[in-house]
């Protein structure tokens, strides 16, 4: 691991003596990716200082790895000409990311800058959804025709690897009207004898992906098939391009991230990037945590209605109170476990819709076994404390069922969601901790009530 503020120093000291080529030949020493987390550590000017001094190159694999605040960041501090290079220099898929975040008519600029046929390729990227496989594709796919034989197919790879920078995980084999018709594996290629044509010896049975479909769905193809690529065609079948495997573990990433932040209360639909939560704005950070934080406020309000139909009865036993906050609290760890393990199960495929009853009765059965232990243990603790078996027993039962019927909750709702086609991520945190605190108030306070006028 690299010694970031060891180097952040060298290269500082370097800036300020103004040694140019000791500073280029100390960053080009470095891989671009970490690079690219030393440049998130420097100052702006120090940015365009590092980024003007390395070959153009490494400076389009850094742009590559930023982060796109500090991509379009420095693409708006550099030269206009330069930028424009570093971004001719991008994959598609990213050069279309990268000026899909910046303002419109920067994006124009850039695109009258660019060369001709990269302009056109990325402005049909730019046309899609960015999250769907048409905005995060790549359009230079290795084609060869299926009349061909292997022998003309490796000559005319040969040829397309050497003009342009292509993927090379696999050769697709397209008709004279680039419908996709098949798909060869490299080593198929190199391993075959010669005089063989295409059309015998390719794969027809084709994993594909179309252009408006979903990145969620795309991950699940990557998850199911782990192939290295999948291709892209159109309504008519004709190939558009291929999203790599980086793509598909980005794709991962942006959807774990999307579900820790959803399970916390947070809103990710705001049409920004999720790293805006965080180093963006206090006004972007606000709207994304306020929403999920007032419907648990109303939440809470209920509760507090609740307990203050129920002033008698604290009256009459003030000690009850002490026990609120212990059912609240493992009432909603158990609830927030169980929809933890629901939602993952449900986004890794392991659990659908059909499977769920199935579900829903194991986890029921668990929140009922680990209810029991631990309201047998909250009554002994109660009873020996107050010296009150009866109150012991209430309290007990109390938390067994509050956990149960939480642990249930906890299952039954992402389900539910799933079923309203609503993000089940969405149903946790918040939701589970507001509906906990207010069906165990409401549990407890009647068990409590009962025990007085019975007892």
């Amino acid at each position: 691991m690299l010694n970031i503020e060891n180097i952040i120093d060298r290269i500082r000291e370097l800036i300020e003596n103004g040694d140019n080529t000791q500073l280029r030949a100390e960053l080009e020493s470095y891989h671009s990716a970490d690079l690219a987390d030393i440049f998130q550590e420097l100052k702006p000017e120090e940015r365009l200082v590092c980024i003007t001094n390395i070959n153009e190159e490494l400076a389009s694999d850094v742009i590559e790895y930023l982060t796109p605040q500090l991509q379009v960041e420095i693409l708006g501090d550099i030269d206009e000409n330069l930028a424009s290079r570093l971004v001719s220099k991008l994959p598609h898929d990213d050069a279309a990311d990268v000026l899909g975040n910046m303002e419109e008519d920067e994006t124009e600029a850039f695109l009258e800058n660019l060369p001709q046929k990269f302009s056109s390729e990325v402005q049909e990227l730019l046309t899609y959804n960015e999250d769907t496989a048409g905005g995060i594709m790549n359009p230079l796919v290795l084609t060869v025709y299926d009349n061909m034989t292997v022998k003309e197919a490796l000559e005319t790879i040969r040829i397309k690897a050497e003009k342009e920078n292509m993927e090379l995980y696999y050769a697709y084999v397209v008709d004279k009207n680039d419908h996709l018709v098949g798909v060869l594996s490299l080593r198929t290629l190199i391993t075959t004898p010669v005089h063989l044509n295409i059309e015998d010896i390719m794969i027809k049975d084709i994993v594909k992906v179309h252009v408006d479909d979903y990145q969620d769905h795309i991950a699940d193809v990557f998850m199911k098939y782990q192939f290295n690529a999948l291709p892209v065609v159109d309504l008519y079948d004709r190939l558009k391009g291929i999203v790599t495997w980086d793509d598909a573990q980005d794709i991962v990433e942006e959807e774990t991230t999307d579900e820790i932040l959803q399970s916390s209360g947070i809103v990710t639909d705001l049409g920004d990037d999720d790293d805006d939560i965080l180093t963006g704005s206090i006004g972007h950070a606000m709207k994304a945590r306020i929403p999920w934080l007032f419907i648990t406020l109303i939440g809470e309000f209920i509760a507090v209605t609740i307990t203050n139909r129920y002033d008698k009865t604290f009256t009459a036993l003030p000690v009850i109170a002490a026990f609120m906050p212990l059912l609240a609290g493992l009432g909603g760890n158990i609830g927030t476990q169980s929809i933890t393990l629901m939602v993952r199960g449900m986004s890794t495929g392991q659990i659908t819709l059909s499977s769920g009853w199935h579900y829903i009765l194991r986890e029921t059965l668990t929140g009922l076994s680990i209810g029991a232990i631990f309201g047998f243990l909250v009554m002994l603790v109660t009873w020996g404390w107050k010296n009150n078996v009866e109150l012991g027993i209430i309290v007990g039962a109390a938390m067994s069922l509050n956990m149960t019927i939480a642990t249930m909750i906890g299952t039954c709702t992402p389900l539910v969601l799933k079923k309203m086609k609503i993000d089940p991520a969405v149903a946790s945190g918040p939701v589970i901790a507001t509906t906990i605190d207010v069906i165990g108030l409401a549990i407890y306070l009647t068990m409590v009530t009962w025990y007085l006028i019975s007892f």
